[in-house]
């Protein structure tokens, strides 16, 4: 592997894992198996134990956000240790955007562990259970602005524009409902996500007030930012603490803009790999006709290296 100024890394978020993720790295490899203890002291539990074989744990929000990072990067780690990675850009959906700011050495990995763990925790307390929902909306040449119209006097916003062909909506179950029927139609496909809260809607706002207070703690290389793309802005991080603070912070609420990150990253680019336990970027990407090679195990990350 080459060329690291022409490589970005992305990394999938929340709803990606799956149990057992990276074990095969963490069972190989030493630098795997540092990963997975220096971010489980850092957050105050085993997320090898969790990530490998606690599947009811793994999908709740709290331990389900540092497990992907974990996971993401021991594998990076592994990929840079044995086939010499080097990348030049990086991003990360949601979640993965901490993976991708660890990756690029703004956040320590144990601060990120304890961050989204706390982020997770957060989160999830903000809506009790039933009370919010997300539903993909999938059709051809979708309209954002459009879409946001049709919202207009519900507690719903556009949590993720991930593709041309993929919005997803978030907020109270009675307005996504009420969103569904709106959408409906003009050979749209309009899927509810199975998720425990509706993550980057405004009943998320109450959460970052409070996430703020721990972001503040902790310390950022943000000299480094620049090479990591924000979901809140669609370009790429300042360099400034108190910018990329801010930016995490409004996240939360914000809506992710993967398709301008994607854009982003095609700019500077030639070579963009995916990593993590699933690789549901790829197809984003593919929506606009580029190619991305994905690692979701051992056995993908040896064929990317050949």
């Amino acid at each position: 592997m080459s060329g690291a100024e022409q490589t970005a890394l992305v990394f999938p978020g929340q709803g990606s894992q799956r149990l057992g993720m990276a074990r095969d790295f963490h069972d190989e490899f030493a630098v795997a198996r540092e990963a997975f203890v220096e971010a489980s002291a850092a957050c105050g539990t085993d997320l090898a134990a969790i990530s490998f074989g606690d599947e009811q744990r793994l999908n709740l929000t709290e331990f389900t956000q540092p497990c992907i990072l974990t996971a993401e990067i021991a594998m990076l780690r592994v990929l840079a240790a044995e086939h010499g990675l080097e990348a030049g850009w990086y991003a990360g959906h949601s979640l993965g955007e901490y993976t991708a700011l660890v990756a690029a050495g703004v956040l320590p990995l144990g601060d990120a562990a304890r961050l989204v763990r706390r982020r997770g925790a957060l989160m999830q307390g903000a809506v009790p259970a039933g009370e919010g929902a997300m539903l993909a909306v999938i059709g051809r040449g979708l309209d954002i602005a459009e879409l946001r119209a049709a919202l207009e006097g519900l507690d719903v916003d556009a949590a993720n524009h991930n593709s041309s062909s993929q919005i997803v909506i978030s907020g109270s179950a009675s307005g996504v409902a009420e969103a569904k029927q709106r959408l409906a139609g003009k050979g749209r496909r309009l899927v509810p996500l199975n998720v425990s809260a509706p993550f980057h809607s405004r009943l998320m706002q109450e959460v970052e007030a409070k996430f703020a207070a721990d972001l503040a703690a902790v310390t950022l290389d943000a000299a480094r930012a620049p090479r990591v793309a924000s979901n809140y802005t669609g370009g790429f991080h300042a360099a400034d603490p108190a910018a990329v603070r801010d930016a995490l912070v409004r996240q939360i609420s914000g809506t992710v803009r993967w398709v301008d990150n994607r854009r982003a990253l095609g700019e500077r680019a030639a070579r963009i790999i995916e990593i993590g336990p699933g690789k549901p970027l790829s197809g984003f990407f593919k929506d606009v006709g580029v190619a991305v090679q994905a690692i979701t195990d051992l056995g993908s990350a040896r064929e990317v290296a050949t």
